[in-house]
This record gives C-alpha cells, sequence and structure tokens, in this order.
C-alpha cells in the first residue's frame, strides 16, 4: 500500500519536483540589434525601459560578440555550441550571389542546418524538456524546419531571412509564415511573437521548458506601429540615431521583452528561469549605395556585414535571481557559449558527444573570471552592407583582422580603441604575427572554405560613352590608416593621415585612346596643398590637393590626361607625395573620361 501511495504522489508531484530540480531557459535574440541600440548600452534615443530594467537586475557584457556580422552563421552557433565554420553555414542563406566586380567567388554554403547536428533544442529535449520556436529561423525550408530539430512547437519560423509581413495577414506571395494563419488585421508581428510566448509559458509552467524567441524585429523593412513612430519626431540624419520608424521598433521590441519578463513574474517562474538577451550581429549602420542605415553604431565602427565591432559586438544580458550577480563584467564571450551555459545551468558540465566551441558562462553569473580564450570569425563573402571578404581573431585586448583580396591585416586594441581608429599593425609586428597564426590554425581546424579567384572579374567596366567611373568603395588601400567609409557617414576614402598609405583601382576598357582623369576631391582648411601622383602603368599625372572648405565638400577637377593603350584590365594608383596638413585629402571617386 505505502508504494502505491508513494507512486501517486510521484505521479502527483512529479511534475512540480522536475520544474523544481531544472531551470527553465528562455533564450531571445533580437535580429539586427546593435549593441548601441539599447539605453543600458548608452543610448539616449531609443526608450527600452523593459531590458534596461532587465540588466540593472541582471548581467550585462560589455565585450560579447556574435559568431558572424550576418544573421543565420550566428544562428548556428547559438543552436549547436559551434563555430558555424564547421558546418559550412558561413553568410545569411542562401547568400549572394558572386558579381563581376568581385576579385573572390565566394565558397558554396548549404542552404539549411543539416539535421544530424545536435541543436540545444534537441539537447534540452531529451533531459526533458518542453521546447519551443517562436520567431525567425532562416536555417532551412521543408525537412529542416524547427520541429526536425528539437522543438516541439515552430511559430512562424521558416527559411526566410525577412518577415513575411509585420502587419497581419502575415503573409505574401511567397507563403504564409507558419503558426501565424490566424491574425486581426493590422496586428503587429512583434506583439505576435510576444503573445505566442505567453501562450507557451502558461501552458508549460509546470514543466521545464527551452523558450527560442528570435525575434524578425529589428530587421528590414523599417515598418512599426504609426502611434509608435509618432513619439519620435525627428529627421533622420547621418553620423546619430535618429530614425523615428527603426526606434519605434526597437520599442516594440523592448514591450516585447516586458512582456515575457512580466509572464514570468506573474507565473512565479521567474527564480527559477535563466533569461538571456541578445542580438544575431550589429546594428545595420551602413549600405552599400543606399542613402542611410538603420541606426548609429557609434563609438563602434561600421556594422552589419562587416568583422569591425559595430558588425560583430552585440548586446548580451542574463537574468537568473539567486545564480547571476547582478552588474556589468568585461570578459569575452560569444554566441557559441550558450549551448554550454544552458546545459551547465541544467546540471550537465558535459553536455553532449558533440563536439562544441563554446565554454559554460555560469562561473562569469557567479563573478568568476573564465579562462583566457581568443575568439575568431571568418567571412569569406562580400556583403550587401559593403563589407569584403575577411577573418579575424581577438585575443585579450588585440584584435587582428585580416583581408582575404590582398592580405593586408589591420591591428587594434579594443580596449583602449573601441573604434578601431588606429591601425597598430606596423607598431607592433610581433602581436600581427602571433594573432595571423593563431586564425590560420584555427581555420585549419574548423575547416573553414575560403574564397577562390574569379575567372570573371572584371572590375569598374567603361560605360557606353566610354567614361569609367573608379568610386571610392571600389579601392584597394596599403598602409595602415586610409580606409574607405561607407555611406550613411561618408561615402569616401578617407583618414590619410599617412602619407605613405595609397589606394588602387581596377578598372576595365574596352576602347582604349586619351582620357581627362577628374577628381572629386574634398580638403579641410589648412591642409590644402599635398602633391598627389595618377599612374596607369608608366602613364602619370600629378596635381596639388585644393583646399575645399572641409574634408567632406567635395570638389570636381579636371587634373590632367591618362592614355591607355591597350584594351583590358588595368590599374590605378594614386599615391601622395607630400602632406602638408593634417590629412592628404578625402576622394571620393576618379572618372576618366574620353578626351574630345
Amino acid at each position: 500500500m505505502n508504494r502505491i501511495l508513494l507512486a501517486l504522489a510521484l505521479l502527483a508531484f512529479g511534475p512540480l519536483l522536475h520544474a523544481a530540480d531544472k531551470p527553465n531557459v528562455v533564450l531571445i535574440v533580437v535580429d539586427d540589434m546593435g549593441q548601441r541600440d539599447l539605453g543600458c548600452y548608452g543610448s539616449t534615443f531609443y526608450k527600452t525601459p523593459n531590458i534596461d530594467k532587465m540588466a540593472k537586475d541582471g548581467l550585462r557584457f560589455t565585450d560579447f560578440y556574435a559568431a558572424c556580422p550576418v544573421c543565420s552563421p550566428t544562428r548556428v552557433s547559438i543552436l549547436t555550441g559551434k563555430y558555424p565554420q564547421r558546418t559550412g553555414i558561413t553568410d545569411w542563406i542562401p547568400g549572394r550571389k558572386d558579381m563581376p566586380d568581385q576579385r573572390l567567388k565566394r565558397p558554396a554554403i548549404p542552404n539549411e542546418l543539416p539535421l544530424d547536428e545536435v541543436t540545444l533544442a534537441e539537447a534540452l529535449k531529451e533531459r526533458g524538456y518542453a521546447t519551443a520556436h517562436i520567431g525567425k529561423w532562416h536555417l532551412g525550408g521543408p525537412g529542416f524546419e524547427p520541429t526536425k530539430q528539437g522543438f516541439d512547437v515552430n511559430i512562424a519560423g521558416d527559411q526566410t531571412g525577412t518577415p513575411r509581413s509585420y502587419f497581419a495577414p502575415f503573409a505574401n506571395k511567397s507563403g504564409q509564415m507558419p503558426g501565424l494563419e490566424k491574425a486581426e488585421a493590422g496586428e503587429y508581428l512583434t506583439d505576435r511573437l510576444a503573445a505566442e510566448a505567453e501562450k507557451f509559458l502558461d501552458a508549460n509552467k509546470d514543466k521545464p521548458f527551452f523558450l527560442y524567441l528570435p525575434h524578425y524585429g529589428v530587421h528590414t523593412p523599417l515598418q512599426a506601429k504609426k502611434d509608435v513612430v509618432a513619439k519620435y519626431n525627428v529627421k533622420p540624419r547621418a553620423g546619430a540615431q535618429s530614425n523615428p520608424v527603426y526606434a519605434a521598433m526597437v520599442e516594440s521590441v523592448d514591450d516585447a521583452v516586458g512582456r515575457v519578463l512580466k509572464k514570468l513574474d506573474d507565473l512565479k517562474l521567474s527564480d527559477n528561469t535563466l533569461v538571456i538577451f541578445t542580438s544575431d550581429n550589429g546594428g545595420l549602420a551602413t549600405t552599400e549605395g543606399g542613402p542611410t542605415g538603420a541606426t548609429f553604431n557609434g563609438p563602434l565602427r561600421e556594422g552589419k556585414g562587416f568583422l569591425y565591432e559595430g558588425g560583430v559586438r552585440v548586446p548580451l544580458i542574463v537574468k537568473w535571481p539567486g545564480k547571476v550577480k547582478p552588474g556589468v563584467t568585461d570578459q569575452l564571450a560569444c554566441s557559441t557559449d550558450f549551448f554550454a551555459t544552458a546545459l551547465d545551468a541544467a546540471g550537465e558540465r558535459k553536455p553532449t558527444d558533440s563536439k562544441t566551441d563554446g565554454v559554460s558562462l555560469l562561473p562569469v553569473f557567479e563573478g568568476k573570471k573564465l579562462a583566457d580564450r581568443a575568439l575568431f570569425w571568418h567571412y569569406p563573402h562580400y556583403a550587401n552592407q559593403g563589407s569584403r571578404p575577411g577573418g579575424a581573431v581577438r585575443s585579450g585586448d588585440h584584435k587582428l583582422i585580416e583581408f582575404y583580396e590582398t592580405g593586408r591585416r589591420e591591428l587594434f586594441d579594443v580596449k583602449k580603441d573601441v573604434s578601431e581608429s588606429r591601425n597598430l599593425a606596423a607598431d607592433r609586428p610581433e602581436v600581427v604575427k602571433e594573432l595571423a597564426a593563431k586564425l590560420d590554425a584555427w581555420r585549419k581546424e574548423v575547416g573553414a572554405k575560403m574564397p577562390t579567384p574569379n575567372p570573371d572579374y572584371m572590375p569598374n567596366p567603361q560605360a557606353k560613352d566610354g567614361t569609367i567611373t573608379l568610386h571610392a568603395r571600389t579601392a584597394l588601400v596599403t598602409g595602415t590608416m586610409l580606409r574607405f567609409e561607407p555611406l550613411p557617414h561618408k561615402n569616401t576614402l578617407g583618414f590619410w593621415v599617412n602619407k605613405d598609405d595609397t589606394a588602387a583601382f581596377d578598372f576595365t576598357v574596352e576602347t582604349p585612346g586619351t582620357f581627362t582623369v577628374e577628381v572629386l576631391q574634398g580638403c579641410g582648411n589648412k591642409s590644402g596643398g599635398a602633391e598627389v601622383e595618377l599612374a596607369v602603368g608608366d602613364e602619370k599625372v600629378a596635381f596639388t590637393v585644393k583646399e575645399t572648405g572641409g574634408f567632406q565638400a567635395f570638389e570636381a577637377r579636371d587634373v590632367g590626361t591618362l592614355k591607355i593603350e591597350k584594351a583590358g584590365r588595368h590599374t590605378l594608383t594614386v599615391r601622395a607625395k607630400t602632406k602638408p596638413g593634417v590629412a592628404v585629402m578625402d576622394l571620393r571617386q576618379i572618372v576618366l573620361k574620353p578626351a574630345k
């Protein structure tokens, strides 16, 4: 009789004991949210009171990184604990196609996360967790959807990288977002995903659960509720957080986070729930040929698509009352760490037999220091945002970026110089050598696929009227400081503070001849007078930089002629012979016009 009573008691109270024994895990991932888009990370324009309160009550990481500057690879790292290079998914799925103006061809990538990869959902489900995916998937279509990767529930997740619609009905010509077939007219997607999360929490409050909530917001297209947009009555301008629609999208995400946290409180589950808040890559701050980015990541350099800090340094806030010591930490961590962290929280110090790259962050939650580590990136693609193929490594305070087109390397002390303004490569060659060797060894270890030469490379082709336009974004630079600064900030070659830095433009000639050279240059007061030489082979033309009232006050100037006798590919080099001011000039473009 006692055994029967004991068995009945276990049946009755087993779920409660199980729930108390194993903590719940809620993982919220915002799409394209920059680290500086939150009040707790310094924004004074966007309104994020719920996330800010979470940061106050929990632990905020200052040096947390996404495993890739674009979405799908980071999502691979989150769900598998692996560097995405191990799966071959190194770009957003299906990725940008190769174009004639690219020196290199991208390596082919799979269009889905392989089913034999062990996901965090599968690992937790094996340990008795209810699992739900609510939001953006972007790791495969039919046959590779979330329910094939360990999730009991899938709402809104499919192969697409952007929402089919931010407003109901949640569908377009290509299909319907799964689980959102019924919706009130005009319902906003971010709100709906929060409501679906609340339903899942209600339904699973008596058992351990894993809620993966990857929002579609704040990814383009920029669409928000009109009444919220109206609260941000400013005109967007480059170089500042000032887009009212984006601000409204950020606010809606903050509201959604607040709803989830309140639901946990209402269900009295907060004390037994590890809540993680992060983003898949940096904010969309640059565009390739467009007028403006969605946000501004300053003081971080550039944004989504780039290996600079603005593209990979993202927010991480964790909350778990009694388990996470509130405060701020500058310990180095990565999106590969979530897998080990969640399983460690569930009592599994040895996660799975699957090879993982991340480490558990539980010691950091307790105020302890992790062992020294290096973090790595490999992005062998040309991004829609204007970046070029490259790899990077951060070890300690130093970060090395290597560009695959030319092998150029840049070294930064990101602790002292978070804006990555000063390239230290020439000053610390021993550090460059050490980090380059680490990066190369890591690439081999994870099986990283490299880009290959593009046999169809046709840079800057000649127009029908015979002109050849060499825009600054197509230049290859040598030296330490000269760089292309993309839209929306400058759209120019700038930081020409070292005389010996040079720029080179590849171009394609179909009809040879003599060309008038037009230079679009800007120069601040008291910095004019630099002597600059342009050369194509043995043909050269020299000019003196003119002060224009500002480095961004551009003036078009005809500076001479160049004779090009053969059709085919050529290279025009630009080098300064003197630099009397603080910088040589800013250079937006060079146009070769057939001489009349």
